[in-house]
Formats: structure tokens, sequence, C-alpha cells
């Protein structure tokens, strides 16, 4: 019996390149297309890749061969147009989704995220999969988010032929992408020098201030398996332990010191609003609120374990930082960032 034929959308991302892999060493995928603005220099295992914007493209053609549509495709920035990053992230992925309507595609995996989830609980178990997708407002990341969602549940009320999946992962790490989440997140005013574990004193203690991680390699993996296998609906994917304040302190070695959550974010805003840094001060207010995730579901019906624990995902990070090891792609190894 021939094996799947998966096309990805954002194949040469942090994600992407990390689907491409476990998509490659899957026997039961036979060929993946990877669909991404710019071809990369970088090659994967029965990978043939095509350049388009999925905002701007006809996708029928690049679908009209795939039994799976995995769509990763985002833009991070510019955070100060948000006119542009609505336009890939959510013109985009409507796009998207009438391409693989009018392809015949039987199957859809899309990137969610824990971003898609309203404010909820900060603590163990944490919430399923049920928990609601309205994000938070103040963040164009999680309106995107939401607002895909919002997109998926019509989608799979008119087309119940198609079945859809959607992948909810905690903070992505992995070597290879550090140098560009540093860009997008720091900016390119931040060297690569000064991100180093032992740079970091003290960490402020704010209330919220607690996330989930996960390795890049262990979301592919899991995206790989929700293409190959018999499942729908929604899936969180993250790693433990939970990062606390007192876990990411004593991860960097660092002193705990009490800060109003407000300060932090005043010198945040500043610092935006001079263009010292790309995050703005919205995206740092959903970090504070985004719930902690079960992944139980995952586990189960996906047969997913991380090989990563979170602690070892965010080191990934710094590490990739202390030493350039970009994959050759536009994204990881570029400069799109704006200030």
């Amino acid at each position: 019996m021939p094996g799947l034929t998966v096309a990805v959308t954002g194949a040469t991302g942090n994600l992407g390149t990390s689907v491409l892999q476990a998509l490659s060493r899957d026997e039961r995928v036979e060929s993946i297309v990877g669909v991404s603005r710019r071809t990369p220099s970088w090659r994967a295992p029965k990978t043939t890749f095509v350049a388009a914007d999925i905002a701007d493209d006809d996708l029928v053609p690049i679908f009209s061969t795939a039994d799976v549509v995995i769509h990763l495709a985002w833009r991070f920035q510019p955070t100060r147009d948000p006119v542009s990053t609505w336009n890939t992230n959510v013109i985009g992925a409507l796009a998207v989704l009438q391409a693989v309507h009018r392809a015949g595609v039987r199957k859809l995996v899309t990137a969610s995220s824990v971003g898609a989830y309203s404010p909820g609980p900060k603590s163990f178990p944490g919430v399923d999969e049920d928990w609601p997708t309205n994000g938070w407002p103040g963040s164009a990341y999680t309106r995107e988010k939401a607002y895909l969602e919002q997109a998926l549940d019509a989608f799979e009320c008119g087309r119940p032929d198609i079945s859809v999946v959607r992948m909810r992962p905690a903070f992505l790490f992995k070597r290879s992408a550090a140098d560009e989440q540093r860009r997008l997140f720091g900016g390119p005013l931040v060297p690569r020098q000064l991100l180093r574990r032992w740079l970091i004193p003290v960490l402020p203690d704010l209330p919220g201030l607690t996330m989930q991680a996960v390795h890049s390699l262990d979301v592919g993996r899991a995206f790989a398996e929700a293409a190959v296998r018999d499942v729908h609906g929604a899936f969180n994917i993250a790693a433990e332990p939970i990062l606390t304040p007192d876990i990411l302190a004593d991860f960097l070695s660092a002193r705990l010191i009490s800060l109003p959550t407000t300060v932090v974010r005043s010198v945040l805003a500043a610092l935006w609003r001079l263009h010292l840094v790309p995050t703005s001060p919205g995206l740092f207010d959903a970090v504070l609120r985004i719930p902690v995730m079960d992944s139980e579901r995952a586990r189960t019906e996906l047969d997913w374990h991380p090989e990563f624990s979170a602690t070892e995902a965010l080191a990934e990070f710094f590490e990739g930082n202390r030493s350039s090891s970009s994959v050759d792609t536009p994204p990881l190894a570029g400069n799109d960032v704006r200030l």
C-alpha cells in the first residue's frame, strides 16, 4: 500500500524543519511537499520544496496530490504592523482552508498554540482541550490564534468529510532556532553574547510568570503522528516540568526579586515605543495569563512522550546563542526583524 503524501506550509521555520524531519523518518510517509515563501538551501529526505505565499498564491495545485496538509505558516513580525501579520496569519490561513477543500485533501493538521486559550489556571494538572480558545485581546499573536480556532470551527461544520486536527504546543525551543528567536523577541540590538544563563543574576518574581516549554523536535514528532493516525480534534503539547519562577531561577542560577508587574511592563513598553525591542507589551500581558495545559490526550491517542524535558528544551535556546548553529533556511538564518 503506498505511503502518504504530506504538504507542509511554513516548512522552513523552527517548527517546520522539525516536522519535516519527523515525517521523513516515518515509513508511513512516502513524499513531502515543503511550502515556504523562499526555498531553502537546506534539504530534508523525501521533500520537494515549493515557493509560495499562502496569502497571495494559488495553493490548489500544490495541495492536489496531498493526502494530508499540515499548516504551520505564521508571521510574528512586524509587531507594529498588525495588518501585515493578519494578512498572513488569518487571510493566509483562510486561503489554506479553501485550498484544502478545493484540492480534495482529506485531512488538515493545523498549528494552533497555548496562546489561543483564554486566561486560565497556572497550576497542575492544567486545562484540557475543552478550555475556551478566545485568546488574550491585547496581543496580536493571541488574537490571531484565537481567530484561527474560530475559523477551524466553521470549517469543520461546513466540511464534515475533512478530518481536522489542531495542535496546541507550549513555547517551542531547539538549538538551531535560537538565533531566530533571539532576533524575533529580543531584537538585533540584543547580541547573542549576552544570552548566557550565568549572566542573568536576578529574575523578577511576577504573578503569572509560570509557563510551559517543549522541544521543537518533540512537537515535530507529535505533528507527524497526528498526520498519519486516525485522529481528529485538539491536542495540547507540553513537556515537564512546569516552568515556575522558582524553577526558572534555579535553572538560571538567578535570585528571585519581588517587583510589581506594572514596573516590568512599563519598562518593556518604553523600550518598545523607542523601537529598542520588537516584543510588544501586549504579548507580555498574554504570557502572564495563558493557562498551564494538560497533555494527557496526546500521550494517550498519539502515543506521544517527549524525549526532552522543558528545562532541556530551554537550555538549547541558550546553547544555540552561545555558538551559532542555525539551519540554513531563510527564517532560521535570515534577519527579518523590524524594530
